[in-house]
C-alpha cells in the first residue's frame, strides 16, 4: 500500500475512528486502525476500520492519491500522535512494508510495527447486512431519516440515561419504529425523556420493531454526522444496529461516507407509558430562558446534601419563586413571571441539573409544565413531540 493523503482531513479521520478503539483488551490488534487503500479508475479512496469488540466504525476518506492499493494495520495511538505532530506539513504519505507502516513528510520519516491487517475482525458492509449475507442473517428492519432530525431526538433523550447502573437495559437509549412513527426513549429511574418524530420515508404499515442502543453509540453517530441535510440509513437486526451516514448523491443500500455498527442492549425496557402522568390538574406556561436562568442562579446555593431547588407556584399573582438554602453556605430567592398558569397553588421540589438538562436541549422557546402534587412527578412539554418526566426530590 501506498497513498498520499491530506494532512487534516486524515487526522480528522484518524480521531473520529479512535472512538471505537479499544483501550483495555487482551487483543492488541483492538487498538488499532486498519486502513484499506483503494483505486477505481482515477478515484482512489482509503477506508479506516476500528472496533472495541461492541461497536464498529467504517470510515472512508475520498480523494486520496492511492499510487498502490493495499492494506494496513496500524496502532491507533501512535497513528494520530504522529498525524497530529506533522502539523506544518499539508500531505502525508504512508507506505507499508510487511507489517509496518512508513509515514513520511518533507523533513520526517517515522516506521510505526503493526500487525497483519488478517488478523482484524471482519466488519460487515451496511448492503450485506440488508441483503442478509452475513451471518447475523437479514436485518428485520430497515429505514431512513435526514441526520438532522435523527441528531435532534438522540439530543433530547441521551442524556437521561443512566450510568453504570445494574439495570443494565435503563444503561442505552430505547428505539422503537411503528409505521412512519419513530419515538426514542430514555430513563435512569429519577426521570425520563421522550421524543417522537415522523419518518421522512418508510412504509406507512411497516412492522413495529423496537431495540436499546448504547449510549456510547449514540454519541458516536453525533460527531459522525456533519450536516443536517445528511440521510441516515438504519439496519436493526437481533442483536446489532447500524447506522449508514449517505453523504449527497448516494442512494439508500450504498456504502456511505460512514458507517456505525453497535451491539444492542440485552433486557427489557421498563413499560414507559405507564410512567407518564395524565392526570395533572396544574398547568403551566413559560419562557424557556427565563425559566433556565432562574433555576441555574438558584442552585447556586445547594450542596450534596440540600440538592434541590423549591419552586412555590402562585396562581393569583401568575408567578414562581425559586428558593435555596445551605447549611454554612447561604440562602436565594428568585421570582419569575410565568405566561400562564392554571390551577390551585403548589410547592415542590426538583433537582435543578435535572430541569436545566432537559431545557437545554429543548428548541421552542414557550414550554409546558404540568404538576399534580408535591410528591407526584412533574411533566415538561415542548411542542407535540417532547415529554419529559422528573420525580419531584424532598425539601426540609
Amino acid at each position: 500500500m501506498k497513498v498520499i493523503c491530506d494532512r487534516a482531513a486524515l487526522l480528522d479521520a484518524i480521531n473520529l475512528v479512535s472512538g471505537a478503539v479499544a483501550t483495555r483488551t487482551p487483543r492488541p490488534q483492538l487498538t488499532c486502525v486498519k486502513l484499506e487503500a483503494d483505486k477505481k479508475g482515477s478515484v482512489g479512496e482509503v477506508t479506516l476500520l476500528a472496533t472495541d469488540g461492541e461497536l464498529s466504525l467504517r470510515l472512508r476518506l475520498a480523494q486520496v492519491d492511492v499510487q498502490q492499493a493495499g492494506e494496513a494495520l496500524i496502532p491507533a495511538d501512535k497513528l494520530r500522535q504522529i498525524i497530529s505532530a506533522e502539523d506544518t506539513e499539508p500531505t502525508l504519505t504512508l507506505e507499508t512494508e510487511e507489517d509496518a507502516v512508513h509515514i513520511r513528510g518533507k523533513d520526517a520519516h517515522f516506521k510505526v510495527y503493526g500487525y497483519p491487517s488478517a488478523d482484524f475482525p471482519p466488519i460487515p458492509e451496511m448492503a450485506d447486512v440488508i441483503a442478509g449475507s452475513t451471518e447475523m442473517g437479514k436485518a428485520k428492519a430497515v429505514f431512513s431519516h435526514p441526520s438532522g432530525g435523527l441528531e435532534a431526538i438522540i439530543t433530547r433523550t441521551v442524556f437521561a440515561t443512566a450510568r453504570e447502573n445494574s439495570r443494565y437495559a435503563i444503561n442505552g437509549v430505547l428505539l422503537k419504529r411503528d409505521g412512519k412513527r419513530l419515538e426514542m426513549v430514555a430513563t435512569d429511574g429519577r426521570r425520563l425523556a421522550l421524543c417522537r418524530t415522523q419518518l421522512a420515508a418508510g412504509e406507512k404499515d411497516a412492522k413495529a420493531v423496537s431495540c436499546i442502543i448504547p449510549t456510547k453509540a449514540l454519541s458516536m453517530l453525533q460527531k459522525i454526522v456533519r450536516s443536517p441535510d445528511e440521510s441516515v440509513q438504519i439496519a436493526i437486526t437481533d442483536n446489532q444496529i447500524f447506522f449508514s451516514v449517505l453523504g449527497a448523491g448516494e442512494k439508500d443500500g450504498s456504502a456511505g461516507r460512514a458507517t456505525l455498527s453497535s451491539n444492542l442492549v440485552e433486557g427489557s425496557f421498563p413499560p414507559y407509558e405507564d410512567v407518564v402522568p395524565k392526570d395533572h390538574d396544574k398547568r403551566i406556561v413559560f419562557d424557556r430562558d427565563v425559566l433556565s436562568s432562574a433555576v441555574r442562579r438558584a442552585a447556586l446555593l445547594t450542596n450534596e446534601e440540600s440538592r434541590g431547588v423549591r419552586m412555590a407556584f402562585k396562581g393569583k399573582s401568575k408567578q414562581l419563586e425559586l428558593s435555596s438554602r445551605a447549611p454554612e453556605m447561604g440562602e436565594a430567592q428568585i421570582t419569575v413571571d410565568l405566561s400562564k398558569y392554571e390551577g390551585d397553588d403548589i410547592e415542590i421540589g426538583f433537582n435543578p441539573l435535572f430541569l436545566t438538562d432537559a431545557l437545554k436541549v429543548v428548541s421552542e422557546t414557550e414550554v409546558i409544565f404540568e404538576l399534580k402534587a408535591p410528591n407526584k412527578p412533574g411533566v415538561v412539554k415542548a411542542g407535540t413531540d417532547f415529554v419529559y418526566v422528573v420525580m419531584p426530590v424532598n425539601l426540609q
